[in-house]
């Protein structure tokens, strides 16, 4: 099993570069750039498909022979304002120009049916509360099977408050066996406030076979191969997530673990 706990390389440019062959997998794709006033990235999705996230920042976007113009509201995560994305499709070129500081995600997945560029938000996204108690977060699903703009990936954005725990009780998606479930590979970009603050993820399956417990700083990236994978906060610090699944349907579906069932049961009623 490869490393799941990925640090960032540096502090300014490509600080994140995730792919297929160096994550062990076969879907998911997942950069980040933080990027100074004035410097432009350009990239080619080739066969992948393409969701640019703005984290932070403003940028100007051109994507597929389209202007964007400028996109990007938010300078720090945790305003937790809708996000502005774009989708871009497979065999195309993206370009970027920073504005101001800015950190830009790159989702990826291989390119699968027809789909145009286009903006994703921040029109359409709204910040949603889900789960109850200590296991309350709120999130922004920018492009989950609801919205049909892409053709392999699922991309949403979760803020976990102080104190909470998230991806909650444990569950899992790793059996392409719709529709009991379905396999999706999934990143996890973390981002803390304030900064200095850590959190903790534990991936693990029921056997056993996998069980590693991570202790997650801001800007750090957990690869979720299989298995159970929740996450939680100390008090003091709250968590930001930015999550990328992609397998070989784009549908969500997972089963809790069955130690841990009874809490989502229980909050149904």
């Amino acid at each position: 099993m490869t490393n799941l706990l990925r640090v960032p390389t540096g502090t300014s440019g490509k600080v994140h570069d995730i792919t297929p062959a160096s994550a062990g997998w076969g879907y998911v794709g997942f950069a980040l750039y933080r990027l100074k006033p004035g410097e432009t990235i350009t990239e080619a999705t080739k066969d992948r498909e393409v969701i640019l996230v703005l984290v932070e920042g403003l940028a100007e976007v051109t994507a597929a022979g389209q202007d964007f113009g400028k996109m990007g509201a938010r300078m720090s995560v945790f305003e937790k304002t809708p996000p502005h994305c774009v989708y871009v499709p497979g065999d195309s070129t993206w370009h970027a120009t920073s504005l101001t500081d800015c950190v830009i995600a790159i989702c990826s997945a291989p390119a699968q049916g027809s789909y145009a560029a286009q903006r994703l938000g921040p029109e359409g996204i709204e910040l949603t509360p889900r789960g109850k108690g200590q296991n309350q977060r709120f999130i922004n699903n920018i492009a989950m099977e609801g919205r049909e703009v892409a053709g392999s990936l699922l991309v949403t954005e979760v803020f976990t408050p102080t104190g909470n725990w998230s991806s909650y009780p444990s569950h899992r998606h790793d059996e392409d066996d719709f529709p009991r479930m379905t396999y999706l590979e999934e990143t996890y970009y973390h981002r803390l406030n304030p900064a200095q603050g850590f959190a903790v993820q534990r991936v693990y399956t029921e056997d056993g076979t996998l069980d590693e417990i991570m202790a997650v700083k801001d800007g750090d990236v957990v690869l979720v191969p299989k298995g159970h994978h929740p996450c939680g906060v100390p008090y003091g610090y709250e968590l930001y997530y930015l999550n990328v699944m992609a397998g070989p349907l784009r549908k969500w579906r997972f089963e809790n673990d069955p130690d841990h069932d009874w809490i989502a049961q229980r909050d149904a009623d």
